[in-house]
């Protein structure tokens, strides 16, 4: 990784994941019964800060977190096209509203996958929640609910997104350049 250039600021991230956790608690407070918690289910590994921040935004919404670890990467900086899960959800998701939240849609192969997954255990609903939609290299039409940031193209790094596991702590996004 020889260079990067800011795509988005610590700030520009701060308010729109503020704006989106406004957004999905106002949705959900129409839909959830008393007593009743969204569950929140994380994608690991690049999915942890995005998801705190945004749990932290939706106020006092109950919300159950929870997380699966997929992968469709292995350590390349293109998606292959086949998923695999190291780490299943814990919680029953049957009857449940359920909100997967991601770092990024990018082919949208292993965001598809999920929520299918998902959808076989008869969840009430599944929503989607991305910090960054990336467009160009999408292979599969993936439904986003909840949408931080667009972009066309670019390979991205920082607030979770990483290059073979480094660069997640970086607290803006930014394209890298990885030849």
């Amino acid at each position: 990784m020889s260079d990067k250039t800011m795509v988005f600021t610590e700030t520009e991230i701060a308010a729109r994941v503020a704006a989106l956790g406004r957004q999905v608690r106002e949705n959900y407070e129409k839909i959830l019964a008393p007593g009743e918690q969204l569950l929140a289910v994380g994608v690991l590994n690049g999915a942890f800060i995005f998801m705190a921040d945004l749990v932290r935004a939706m106020g006092d919404l109950p919300v159950e977190v929870d997380f699966v670890r997929l992968s469709s990467y292995q350590e390349k900086d293109t998606s292959s096209a086949e998923v695999v899960m190291t780490k299943n959800i814990e919680k029953e998701i049957s009857g449940r509203h359920v909100l997967v939240v991601e770092d990024i849609a990018d082919a949208g192969l292993t965001l598809d996958w999920l929520i299918e997954f998902l959808k076989k255990r008869n969840p009430a609903s599944v929503k989607v929640a991305v910090a960054v939609d990336k467009l160009a290299r999408r292979e599969t039409q993936v439904p986003l609910d909840y949408v931080g940031f667009t972009l066309h193209d670019g390979f991205l790094v920082g607030y979770g997104l990483d290059y073979a596991e480094r660069f997640r702590t970086l607290p803006a996004i930014y394209e890298a350049r990885t030849k």
